[in-house]
């Protein structure tokens, strides 16, 4: 697939804030954080989502008309994440509200919000895993991942605010950042294995209804480039898509592993914040990969130019 920015955007940015307001609310539940630090990470995380949101419009040939992707609910995974999407703002911030105001029932509306923002995770995710004839996406590793890389990034988020203005944070955020990121590496590792070894259920033979065992196409089956061309292939070179492979994974996981500890240990809050900035551009690498792997079986035909 031709992967979209504005969705590589849209996917990583709301993970890092849903996984930043998690953080966030299992110190309230622990009762570790003070009102102005959940608070000003409340508001990062809500930035984040509005960033993501703004992001996704981009997306749209007729953004005046985004309301109506809501209408198939009850069919469609993007029409709930449409839904899931505003009811997590809407909760988030009455939450971020209500802890820079003092008033009570955060608990109840942190709970609110830890809810939606599963529900948001499952339906950003089952948007691909639900599309079978796309063997690479239609898998529970699809969900798992989502999860886990949101989780990773918004815990070394928390880490990073942490280290700037609560230091006696930094320890538990540092310790959950650590573990989401070393299971999300384990489970995007065996997401990418499990990819590799797919063999393909469609093939030049099935897709024109010939079955002689040597067909050769010299053609793409028209002269000019057409929506199928542009919307269904990146275009990248089967190097290009290595060199990002091992980008991101170095990018997303190894770099801030090393960072996060190095931070821990030296109480650096300067290498926290930096542990965040390369994991969320390796998250972009990551997401962009994710996109470019799924290989449409519409490109058996259309991609082969003589």
């Amino acid at each position: 697939m031709n992967p979209a920015f504005s969705v590589i955007f849209l996917t990583t940015l709301i993970g890092a804030a849903q996984g930043l307001f998690l953080a966030l609310f299992g110190a309230q539940l622990a009762g570790l954080a003070s009102p102005f630090f959940l608070a000003t990470g409340g508001a990062v995380a809500l930035a984040l989502t509005v960033a993501g949101l703004v992001a996704s419009f981009f997306h749209l040939g007729r953004p005046e008309r985004a309301w109506r992707t809501a209408t198939m609910w009850r069919t469609s995974w993007l029409s709930r994440e449409v839904i899931a999407l505003p009811l997590f703002m809407g909760s988030l911030f009455l939450w971020t509200i209500a802890q820079a105001m003092g008033l009570g029932q955060t608990l109840a509306l942190g709970v609110l919000t830890a809810l939606a923002c599963g529900v948001l995770f499952v339906c950003t995710a089952m948007i691909y895993a639900s599309i079978k004839f796309l063997q690479e996406w239609a898998s529970a590793y699809t969900l798992v991942n989502y999860t886990l890389l949101g989780l990773a990034s918004g815990c070394t988020l928390a880490t990073a605010l942490a280290g700037q203005l609560a230091p006696e944070l930094v320890g538990g955020f540092g310790v959950a950042a650590l573990l989401f990121t070393a299971v999300g590496l384990v489970s995007r590792g065996l997401s990418l294995a499990r990819n590799e070894r797919l063999v393909p259920r469609s093939t030049l033979q099935t897709a024109i209804g010939i079955r002689h065992p040597q067909i050769t196409q010299r053609a793409q089956g028209f002269m000019g480039g057409s929506f199928n061309t542009r919307e269904f292939f990146h275009g990248k070179t089967p190097g290009a898509l290595r060199n990002v492979k091992w980008a991101f994974l170095l990018g997303a996981f190894v770099l801030p592993l090393a960072l996060v500890a190095l931070g821990l240990v030296s109480a650096s809050a300067g290498l926290l914040v930096l542990a965040f900035a390369v994991q969320y551009l390796g998250l972009l690498a990551e997401r962009w990969f994710f996109f470019a792997q799924a290989n449409h079986p519409q490109n058996l035909y259309y991609q082969t130019v003589a």
